[in-house]
């Protein structure tokens, strides 16, 4: 039986004194009767000279110079510093036509990010525009096995068919997109917010109705688009990873320098690829913050949900996380949780029994609470 959670509306010489003049005193002698008194020159009264002043220093205000502030070179990667941050987006260019049917039209894409191309798929719904829009976010998938539409292909033509325009990234360093660094993620994050960005350039695309749709590694991206850009009106996450990055770190490590795998054995994070051409005093800070409980805090969206005004669905099977590589129930609950206490609308689904990737009767079921939350706030 399905457990459907209801609706939640859910830091600082002594002076020397003048001598008195000295009075001269004039004495008269007496003259003799019987000669006259010889003249005797008047004493001259003299005053004492005084003292030169010694002149006195005066003080001059020399300015004191303050040491300029210590750059942190982790603060690009927070969640203050992906809002101080510019995303100028820029055009999309609508490339092959790739299938073609009576609901829709799914083409290739690219578009500009961080001086990268990224590339993707849009699935555009036969009919008159502009159409409200859905980005979809694909989640980890090992590089050499990816293609674009894997992980949102399915979603994205159920949502076309509905009247979405659904249009789905390869995000940096997957399928034909070019690779860039991308610390705890932010290079996705500016993927996706460089392209939200560029959606005016689509004369199809009404960009001012726009959903998220993220599974996996793509709903943890969402989650962080969430706390940084307002533009999102509403979004569906499926079996996120955790919105709190001492989760990840915990869970598979920080990411993987150049030559590690998992599958050599190296506990790091292969969805987070560190460039060989990283300086490495970055690298130091990047190791450091990722074992300072502290920075994380400042990275992780899950402290930051404050500013988030999108309604959020949350979907989770109970059987996930079973295998390494899936995530947890309770880094959903977790994220639910948090979102009630910030007094933010969201919807928790448990899929009994379901894992990472949802079948049957509950995928149908996923899809159509999602197009129902869509359709109330896209206004579709």
């Amino acid at each position: 039986m399905l457990h459907t959670a209801v609706l939640l509306l859910l830091p600082a010489c002594r002076d020397t004194a003048t001598p008195a003049a000295e009075t001269a005193v004039l004495q008269t002698v007496p003259a003799a009767t019987d000669a006259p008194a010889p003249s005797a020159a008047a004493p001259t009264a003299t005053r004492p000279a005084r003292p030169a002043a010694t002149p006195t220093a005066v003080p001059t205000n020399v300015p004191t110079r303050t040491p300029a502030p210590t750059p942190d070179p982790i603060f690009p990667y927070t969640i203050a510093g992906l809002r101080a941050r510019a995303y100028p987006g820029g055009e999309i260019i609508v490339g092959n036509l790739l299938e073609e049917n009576n609901a829709f039209r799914r083409y290739a894409i690219t578009y500009p990010s961080d001086g990268l191309t990224i590339s993707g798929q849009m699935h555009l719904p036969t009919g008159a525009g502009p159409f409200p829009v859905v980005i979809l976010l694909h989640g980890y998938w090992p590089r050499e096995q990816y293609h674009a539409g894997t992980d949102t292909q399915q979603a994205a033509e159920f949502l076309a068919r509905q009247g979405y325009l659904a249009i789905a990234p390869d995000l940096r360093s997957w399928g034909a997109s070019d690779s860039g660094p991308s610390l705890f993620h932010t290079g996705l994050v500016a993927d996706t917010i460089n392209l939200i960005s560029a959606l005016p350039s689509l004369p199809e695309a009404d960009a001012e109705r726009l959903g998220l749709w993220g599974h996996s590694m793509g709903g943890g991206i969402a989650t962080k688009v969430l706390a940084v850009d307002q533009r999102v009106d509403a979004a569906v996450l499926v079996a996120p990873n955790s919105a709190d990055d001492a989760d990840l770190i915990g869970r598979w490590g920080p990411g993987c320098l150049a030559g590690q795998s998992e599958a050599a054995g190296d506990r790091c994070n292969p969805a987070e690829l560190l460039p060989p051409d990283l300086p490495p005093e970055l690298l130091r800070a990047y190791f450091a913050a990722a074992a300072d409980p502290d920075a994380l805090r400042r990275i992780a969206p899950l402290y930051h949900l404050q500013g988030i005004s999108a309604p959020v669905q949350v979907h989770i099977g109970t059987g996930d996380g079973a295998a390494l590589e899936q995530t947890p129930p309770d880094w959903s609950a977790k994220l639910a949780e948090a979102l009630q206490a910030e007094g933010k609308a969201v919807e928790y689904f448990s899929y009994p029994g379901q894992g990472h990737f949802f079948q049957g009767r509950a995928w149908e079921q996923l899809l159509a609470r999602g197009v129902e939350l869509f359709a109330g706030a896209l206004g579709k």
